[in-house]
């Protein structure tokens, strides 16, 4: 006899191999689907909310399978397409189904025992209908003041099945994960108001109101009438006004309105403020004007997804991409598709979404992780299908975000752009998945047939090379919008100016008076230093000691503003010695310079003008982006100092002068890839000067201005960059002609990390044959108190990379049967960037 239990496969959100089987009860069996949540015990104390993979009856029937608790949604989370990307991810970047589903959805999604929940700080007590549980917890912590894991709130509601109430409570806005109270969230709510269906739906009903109104109260008849003209409705069906825009035309005040609501003439309704959405577009994308090679490009572009799918658009500084791509995605909307528009910085949203927004108004959602998770869980459900009112697309059918935004439940994909496609910020490096967003946002684009432009003005290796060998087309857009000319680049040698005595501080004598003369003609300026801090390190002149991390093999690096020495690994914090502690000489001294310091000396060396500075220091808040770009855009700022932070496809329109303190500390980076991404960071942050009305100027100060990168830059030669770095990569094995993944192996005990590594190393030899390089100590080996040894295997790129890949996970399987090695952990990067 067939068994009627059904079991269920989840994926719980846990670095897990495989998925786990629960039996479902009976009166679940009709509310579970594919793709729901459901609340699970995983061991003997631990609850979590699992993802529902499969549901059978084929089971080993000598097993006790433990039961779901409950089931948290009406409508699938999760779609099957989603699934399967999140397959083909953890397939190919060698990581766990949970680990994916940990990485995908936002934590207001992924309640666990552990998590903390407080009460809304904007909750006020009897504003909201609770039953007896719900009203017990809010109760509970409206008194603690504080916030309480879920596995302690079972014990004060005494019942286990907790999730479901804390997910009703969450829902009604009477408490909020802990995270949304440390960043202040408050949900904004607007009030909309709406006709009673009593009239809405009765022609003489609404009739006999009018003659009522007009005879005793003429206020209100004023806002009925005031209140039809807005809705524009139709007998039969009830639409809402928002309660301020109606008392804003109608001029009455809100105690008039306030009587009809008591009279139950009117219906007030509270609906929460979709924050990833703006108000109706400004102007249409046609009235946008193309140049004729803008024309010409986007024709080709066109053309080219007639056979090929991807298209890279190799576009110069200022060629005026942004336009193309805005013509591209009124296109695909106008078909009833959606649009996913990839950016590498949560920086470069800000001047983005305006542009967007003007276009396509409050069809553009943002998805990005300083969001907080009431906020992200929102634009999901915007981003999908609403299946309760027949499959109708919601009104995000644009997404602008940065790499996690391919893990949205995209209703019916169109296009995918990817901007910046070069940056390595797209790059997920822990905790895993460790994907890159650019390689997922194509996968995610042929899993729904849709079309992908990857644009740059200094493309990836990889990219050029899969554009030239036919793998996806190359469009170039070689001219400057407006026929603006290429900024004009001058190398001003380090040695000369010091030998000449022409340096001040960090500041060579032409930089500064180039400053000067741009800040006198009401120009702006953008100075370039890849160093956060203000020196990167303190030494001693007597014996050479220099303070470092407790946790980490690195310098500590001084901050000025804070008066401490850090590490940018860790976080660790010291005091500033006043004495060596070595040889008790007095004379530590402060080496190496970056942003901070060159803010604060360049105030002094050019009093009046008004300097800020953008790194990851000062844009660790919410907002602090966007103040900061806002402020420059509207000249308020006269010379921004920043990081790689203000390389990235910002637009500025009075920017003339570009500066770039020291070329070489990015060159001698001991890596493959740091010449092509000195070049890309020389490049981008020269094409921020010159892009309105007038030639920019950029200075680029340098040891060694022969050196061949530097020149390439100084020509504007992409080109012969690409094909000296595409012959050193062929002639050395390395990307694109080699796939790459590396092996980190990590644990506390240097020696087991020494062991370990030796003894996979040799394993992986006796497979892959010279493929192998290492182990080796990275640049930094220890982090955290970590001893780190890295392992680099190369693959043919004619080679199977499945086979490669499952014969790797064999060795690890046998690595980690020899218990001395249980502890170490070896985390695996494909593609590693």
């Amino acid at each position: 006899m067939e068994s009627t239990q059904f079991y269920t496969d989840v994926i719980l959100p846990l670095p897990l191999p495989g998925s786990f089987t629960y039996a479902i009860p009976v009166e679940l069996v009709e509310k579970v689907g594919i793709g729901y949540r459901v609340v699970v015990q995983f061991g003997n104390r631990k609850i979590y909310t699992a993802l529902v993979r499969k549901i059978h009856r084929e089971v080993d029937a000598s097993r006790d399978f433990k039961e779901i608790l409950s089931v948290l949604d009406d409508t699938p989370l999760v779609s099957e397409w989603q699934f399967r990307f999140w397959d083909w991810m953890a397939s190919y970047y060698l990581c766990t189904a949970g680990e994916v589903m940990n990485a995908a959805l936002p934590s207001a999604f992924k309640l666990a025992s552990e998590t903390r929940v407080a009460i809304n700080p904007g909750y006020l007590i009897d504003s909201v209908t609770l039953n007896e549980k719900e009203f017990t917890l809010a109760e509970t912590l409206y008194n603690a003041k504080k916030s309480i894991e879920i596995s302690r709130i079972s014990r004060i509601i005494g019942q286990q099945k907790v999730i479901p109430v804390v997910k009703t409570l969450m829902e009604k806005g009477v408490i909020v994960l802990e995270e949304e109270v440390k960043e202040k969230y408050r949900p904004k709510k607007e009030t909309f108001i709406r006709l009673d269906e009593s009239y809405s739906a009765d022609e003489e009903s609404l009739r006999q109101l009018f003659d009522q109104l007009e005879r005793r109260a003429r206020k209100q008849l004023e806002i009925l009438m005031t209140w039809i003209q807005l809705s524009k409705q139709g007998l039969g069906e009830i639409k809402a006004v928002k309660k301020e825009e109606l008392l804003r035309k109608s001029g009455c005040t809100p105690a008039v309105l306030e009587s009809m609501l008591k009279k139950n003439i009117f219906i007030l309704d509270e609906k929460p403020v979709v924050k990833i959405l703006a108000g109706k577009p400004e102007s249409d994308p046609s009235s946008i004007t193309l140049s004729d090679e803008q024309e010409r490009t986007i024709t080709e572009i066109r053309d080219a997804w007639t056979a090929k799918d991807v298209v890279l658009l190799h576009g110069v500084t200022s060629s005026g991409k942004t336009e193309i791509y805005i013509k591209l995605i009124a296109e695909t909307i106008a078909r009833g598709k959606q649009v996913l528009y990839l950016l590498p910085e949560i920086a470069l949203t800000t001047q983005i979404i305006n542009r967007l927004r003007k276009y396509f108004g409050e069809r553009v959602g943002i998805y990005h992780s300083r969001f907080n998770d009431s906020e992200r869980a929102e634009v999901w459900k915007q981003s999908s299908v609403n299946s309760q009112n027949d499959g109708e697309r919601s009104s995000c059918d644009i997404i602008l975000g940065a790499r996690s935004a391919v893990f949205l439940p995209f209703a019916g994909l169109g296009l995918v752009i990817v901007d910046e496609e070069h940056d390595s910020s797209f790059k997920q490096m822990d905790p895993a998945p460790r994907y890159n967003g650019r390689d997922a946002g194509l996968f995610l684009a042929h899993l729904h047939g849709a079309k992908a432009v990857v644009g740059s003005a200094t493309p990836a290796i990889e990219s050029y090379y899969n554009a030239k060998q036919g793998k996806y087309a190359l469009v170039e857009l070689a001219e400057r919008y407006g026929e603006m000319e290429l900024p004009l680049i001058k190398l001003v040698n380090i040695r000369d100016e010091l030998r000449r005595g022409r340096m001040k501080t960090h500041f060579s004598t032409p930089l500064l008076e180039q400053l000067s003369e741009a800040i006198k003609n009401g120009e702006q300026a953008i100075l370039f230093q890849n160093r956060r801090g203000f020196s990167l390190r303190l030494e001693c002149e007597a014996c050479s000691w220099m303070p470092s991390c407790k946790n980490c093999d690195v310098t500590l690096v001084y901050h000025k503003k804070s008066n401490q020495l850090r590490c940018h690994y860790c976080g660790y914090v010291a005091l500033v010695p006043l004495v060596c502690p070595v040889c008790h000489s007095p004379g530590v001294r402060m080496k190496g310079f970056g942003t901070e310091k060159v803010e604060e000396e360049l105030g002094i060396l050019l009093p009046g003008a008004r300097i800020a500075r953008m790194d990851l220091d000062t844009t660790r808040s919410k907002h602090s982006h966007q103040n900061i770009i806002s402020s420059f855009e509207e000249r308020k700022i006269d010379v921004l100092v920043g990081t790689q932070m203000v390389t990235k496809g910002l637009d500025f329109d009075h920017v003339s002068t570009v500066c770039i303190l020291n070329a070489d500390n990015m060159l001698g980076f001991p890596d493959f890839r740091s010449e092509e991404r000195s070049f890309q960071l020389m490049a981008q942050v020269s094409g921020r000067s010159g892009r309105k009305k007038k030639r920019g100027l950029v200075i680029i100060q340098t040891y060694n201005p022969a050196n061949m990168v530097i020149q390439s830059v100084v020509k504007h030669d992409y080109t012969g960059m690409y094909e000296y770095q595409i012959g050193e990569r062929r002639k050395f094995k390395y990307p694109p002609f080699h796939r790459l993944i590396l092996l980190k192996v990590r644990h506390r005990d240097a020696e087991l990390v020494n062991r370990a590594a030796s003894d996979l190393a040799k394993k992986l030899t006796k497979v892959f044959g010279n493929r192998i390089l290492g182990p080796e100590y990275p640049p930094v080996s220890r982090i955290m108190n970590q001893y780190l040894k890295h392992i680099l295997i190369k693959v043919e790129i004619e080679s199977s990379v499945v086979t490669a890949k499952s014969k790797l996970l064999d060795i690890l399987h046998e690595f980690y049967q020899k218990q001395e090695f249980h502890p170490v952990r070896v985390l695996i990067d494909v593609d590693p960037q």
